[in-house]
């Protein structure tokens, strides 16, 4: 059963979970990563015989397997897709960048230049679950970025397919290619790529502590949109708001995974105890039961603070992934929001209209990191390049202080580039 607790009773640093591997991850993934360099495709197939439980003929879905996969999807769920795909084209489509120029001085021109990058990798998970719904967000926003190629990696199944919902998603947000591998070997293939798997410039989507892992090593090599991990919600409620809706949106977090978060902080004793009650009821109820259930007892809080204020204080201490305002006048609190990836205003907002269909990203930081991250977006699928023009006449304006400036860091051969052009 959930906790509850006062404000003060629990430091803010440990009302969201911390998972701590029980194994060696790092270690593991490291191996596998030059397991991947070293043997490439033949690397990825022993993996996915190993941890998947198939031994797969190519690892790249055929444009056959996914006309077949498709069409095995009903066509009200593809209507949903589209539906979907339509509200995050138009919310992300706001977030494009212009590159400028600036020409107001005579003899100078500067500008920024913002250039799509060539090749993104996507990974979609598998496992416990299928996400649609990630292909979606993760890769509309690089199409909408203009990158050249859209290469997207998921676990197959043990009959070697792919979920046909994943490849419905992938075909309506216009993902290039699909490849059946998982797991950090699908990191590592897509950071050094193999004969099959293209080598790509960024990586991004969710994954397990082996996925999360493999992405903080090949950084560097890659990029990476951010290091996920377990789901968390944090609702902020007043008295007024329903035990039943509140329970059911901390639920619609557990249910994720074992290590997942699900935290309400109250200004009303009454309403944290008809939580409580309502959370032991509908766990009950839910597919997912050992999992929502184990995320409940080990992660689940109900915190009670004295006042809303104190409630928003925490929400800013703690960085949540998903912030829930579940209060009378949620507009007269957002502007003392600072820290958190996605807010969810109002009693009409659940958390999981955010995941399918409103069209704000909903790949988020994690564990405290919307401190200083973001939610996925456009910029994270361009770069940016600056360029710089005088004319002899306006360098020769400013060459004494440069060459001034040059000189008091000690750095001779920088004032001489600039004056032997006027000697």
């Amino acid at each position: 059963m959930i906790k509850i607790m006062k404000y003060g009773e629990v430091a803010n640093d440990e009302i969201f979970a911390r998972s701590v591997p029980e194994v060696d991850v790092a270690g593991i993934v490291s191996d596998i990563i030059a397991d991947v360099r070293a043997r490439g495709d033949a690397a990825l197939l022993d993996y996915c015989e190993k941890f998947d439980h198939v031994r797969l003929e190519a690892l790249e879905v055929s444009p056959a397997e996914l006309d077949a996969a498709i069409a095995k999807v009903e066509p009200e769920f593809i209507d949903v897709l589209e539906t979907a795909a339509a509200n995050i084209r138009a919310f992300h489509e706001k977030q494009v960048r212009t590159s400028f120029i600036i020409a107001e001085k005579d003899g100078m021109v500067m500008g920024q230049k913002v250039i799509p990058l060539d090749r993104v990798g996507l990974y979609v998970p598998g496992g416990t679950a299928a996400y649609p719904s990630t292909v979606l967000m993760d890769a509309i926003p690089a199409k909408i970025a203009g990158c050249g190629e859209i290469v997207m990696v998921t676990p197959p199944a043990r009959d070697g397919s792919v979920n046909p919902a994943i490849l419905a998603a992938a075909k309506v947000a216009g993902v290039s290619r699909v490849f059946k591998v998982g797991g950090a070997q699908a990191v590592a293939a897509l950071a050094y790529g193999t004969d099959s798997v293209p080598c790509v410039d960024k990586i991004v989507g969710p994954g397990n502590a082996f996925v999360a892992e493999a992405k903080k090593q090949v950084f560097g090599r890659v990029s990476i949109d951010m290091i996920a991990g377990p789901s968390e919600i944090l609702v902020v409620a007043d008295g007024h708001s329903n035990p039943r809706q509140v329970a059911a949106d901390m639920l619609s977090q557990a249910e994720h995974d074992k290590m997942a978060s699900a935290v309400l902080v109250t200004d009303s004793m009454a309403l944290a105890e008809a939580v409580r009650d309502e959370i032991d009821r509908q766990v009950k109820a839910l597919p997912r039961f050992e999992i929502a259930s184990a995320s409940i007892d080990v992660n689940g809080k109900i915190i009670v603070a004295d006042t809303l204020d104190a409630a928003i204080d925490i929400a800013n201490a703690i960085a949540p992934e998903h912030l829930e305002l579940c209060l009378d006048n949620p507009f007269d609190y957002l502007d003392r929001i600072r820290h958190a990836g996605s807010i969810f205003m109002g009693r009409n907002c659940p958390e999981a209209l955010g995941d399918y269909l409103a069209g704000p990203n909903h790949t988020l930081p994690t564990g405290g990191t919307a401190r200083f991250y973001s939610p996925l977006s456009v910029d994270d699928f361009v770069k940016k390049s600056q360029y710089t023009y005088f004319t002899a006449a306006a360098l020769e304006a400013v060459s004494g202080k440069i060459a001034r400036f040059a000189r008091k860091e000690g750095l001779e051969g920088h004032a001489r580039s600039v004056l032997s052009r006027f000697e």
